[in-house]
């Protein structure tokens, strides 16, 4: 049984107007250099202002990341379904993260889609059949060939990730409204140097604000 994902969509022209006005984001964050799964985590962006950046937005967007993760080659015709499963793992290692980094239980859905990604890719072609070729060798469709395996190596850098030594030093960005996650590197425990001037600027307002007390 496969779980379920709701995906947000966006169409190629609300995404290429909202990249027109909107901020382009922050840059990647502490321990994305080493886990591909913890960028794909991030590639949904909560930004001040209300605004919300989707790297994974559009099938377009979805191939570029691949092809700058080195997970697929370039334009390898993207459909949206490909790119709804995408993030749909995306949303199921967030919710993995947030249970590691909150001491939380795993969510049964999200074991079970990362699981069902990493078990997907074929080793070999399954046998077939049909009234006109009768028993064959089957093959899947390049595209789903090629997000299946992407969809894989995530799901196991993921699982490395949760299971690994740098599990501890996984947290969430404590500068609101951000939503990323990254690994601790000594004091530093803010994704981006931006978040952490933002969060400095709003405990400065605070003390400058507090009431006198009696």
């Amino acid at each position: 049984m496969k779980a379920s994902c709701n995906v947000r969509t966006v169409s190629e022209t609300d995404a290429a107007a909202t990249s027109a006005t909107a901020d382009p984001g922050p840059p990647p964050a502490p321990g994305a250099e080493l886990y591909p799964a913890l960028d794909l985590a991030n590639s949904a962006i909560t930004l001040p202002g209300g605004q919300f950046l989707d790297l994974l937005g559009t099938p377009s967007r979805a191939n570029h990341w691949l092809v700058e993760h080195h997970l697929a080659p370039a334009d390898i015709g993207m459909q949206e379904i490909c790119a709804a499963r995408l993030r749909c793992l995306r949303e199921q290692v967030r919710a993995l993260l947030a249970a590691q980094v909150g001491g939380h239980p795993a969510p049964t859905a999200a074991l079970t889609a990362v699981n069902d990604a990493l078990t997907r890719v074929p080793t070999a072609s399954p046998l077939g059949w049909d009234s006109v070729r009768g028993m064959h060798r089957t093959a899947p469709h390049p595209i789903d060939q090629l997000v299946d395996q992407a969809l894989g190596i995530l799901a196991a850098d993921a699982a490395d990730l949760l299971t690994g030594p740098d599990a501890p030093r996984l947290t969430a960005c404590p500068s609101t409204p951000c939503n990323r996650y990254l690994l601790r590197a000594g004091r530093r425990h803010w994704c981006s140097i931006r978040c952490g001037d933002r969060a400095r600027a709003a405990r400065a307002y605070a003390r400058r604000t507090r009431p006198p007390a009696d």
